[in-house]
């Protein structure tokens, strides 16, 4: 069962809707009714019962959100490449003294030291974790020291 297919979901609400219908009023009731921890056990139990009555493994859901996961960090780094050659002219180095440097823009932070191979990225605040250094941000860092801002 491919949980990213709308058909699959749509297949599976006109199956199984008498059931959900009922999951839904059984939460509803145990929400408004009971006021302790016993409430969340019960609408966690009815929910995990609703996602094994469906058919649906721990392992698909995992793969469902590693999938999108993995889909929004390629995304972030290939808008961060791009925000690399945009503000290149922008950036602004500065040394650490020690051999180590960041480079800041407007939308980005590259901490790295030389002689090493990955820097440090955080685009927008958002640590997209070490990259090796490529042709871009190789550029990036040439452009950066370039510009005589550190």
């Amino acid at each position: 069962m491919n949980l990213t297919d709308p058909d699959v979901w749509s297949q599976f609400f006109r199956e199984n809707w008498v059931v959900i219908v009922i999951a839904l009023v059984l939460l509803f009731a145990v929400i408004n009714v009971v006021k302790t921890v016993v409430k969340w056990a019960i609408v966690i139990i009815i929910l995990a019962a609703l996602f094994i009555y469906s058919g649906v493994t721990m392992d698909q859901i995992g793969n469902a959100v590693n999938k999108v996961a993995d889909g929004t960090v390629s995304t972030l780094k290939s808008e961060a490449q791009e925000v690399m050659l945009k503000e290149a002219k922008d950036a602004k180095y500065a040394s650490g003294g020690d051999g180590t440097f960041t480079i800041t823009t407007p939308n980005l932070e590259v901490k790295g030291a030389a002689g090493e191979d990955k820097v440090e990225v955080i685009f927008r605040g958002v640590s997209l974790g070490k990259w090796s250094i490529t042709d871009t941000t190789k550029t990036f860092i040439d452009e950066a020291r370039k510009n005589g801002n550190g």
